[in-house]
């Protein structure tokens, strides 16, 4: 008999809200000593937050020298491994230009994700500002795949806005890329204000030193967020977090409305 713990997460306002795990990001290989790189230990994490109730992973997909792939043979292992550890996980990547600057290949990885497997990601994260993004969301969308689109700034907000949301949307990720915590919420809130009311979810989301307060912004405001390693090795106290298991559950404090260093 399974006895694995599930909690829900809820804002400020009591509403239901998604934690999603972000557990590496672009970070080189030896950012942290817990930073998680090959399948294995992608999977490892994936498994440890899965105990602290979260369901949706997002994670880069490495090759055997630690550098960032859309190569299917790499996208598919990372993605099987999370899978088979923690069944029914929510697996994204990223099919990002600064990876593959080429659009068509870009395109032609994406659809060769779709036929991997146990290893086809369950989400592909799109950002909005990349060249051919739109086609880019018709090859996951023809493969079965969903889409988080990433959105930066007010200005790819209208682009979506103009553009409408293509098929297969599953949520909208609103991420400032500043890092100074007051300014990353104020364009937080300009992001959401130009992204209107679009029939999906948005999961807001900061990075370094404005990943905790805009985290607790989320909260605080009844809106989807993440925390991992890709957005921050550090927890709210400005220590050096032990893994994204920790990360997780400082999270969960902020949720409670501890006084943890942020709010």
């Amino acid at each position: 008999m399974s006895h694995k713990k599930t909690l829900v997460l809820h804002g400020r306002g009591g509403q239901p809200v998604l934690l999603q795990g972000c557990l590496n990001g672009a970070r080189p290989a030896d950012a942290h000593p817990a930073l998680p790189v090959t399948p294995y230990y992608l999977a490892r994490d994936a498994r440890a937050v899965s105990r602290q109730g979260v369901t949706s992973v997002h994670v880069h997909p490495r090759c055997p020298k630690g550098l960032e792939t859309l190569e299917p043979l790499h996208v598919g292992d990372t993605v099987a491994a999370i899978h088979a550890a923690v069944p029914g996980m929510e697996v994204g990547v990223p099919a990002a230009r600064w990876v593959q600057p080429d659009p068509k290949l870009r395109i032609d990885a994406v659809m060769a994700w779709g036929r991997l497997g146990t290893g086809t990601p369950d989400v592909i994260a799109v950002n909005v500002h990349d060249s051919e993004w739109v086609k880019v969301c018709s090859a996951a969308h023809s493969m079965g795949i969903e889409l988080e689109l990433g959105v930066w700034t007010t200005a790819d907000a209208v682009t979506l806005r103009k553009n409408g949301l293509p098929p297969g949307t599953k949520r909208i990720v609103a991420e400032p890329t500043v890092s100074h915590p007051d300014t990353a919420i104020a364009e937080s809130n300009r992001i959401l204000r130009a992204l209107g009311h679009l029939n999906v979810p948005v999961l807001l989301h900061g990075e370094e030193d404005a990943a905790w307060p805009v985290l607790d912004h989320a909260l605080k405001t009844n809106i989807d967020t993440r925390i991992g390693f890709e957005d921050t090795l550090m927890n709210p106290k400005g220590w050096l977090a032990t893994g994204n298991e920790d990360l997780v559950k400082w999270a969960q404090r902020v949720k409670a409305g501890e006084k943890v260093g942020v709010g």
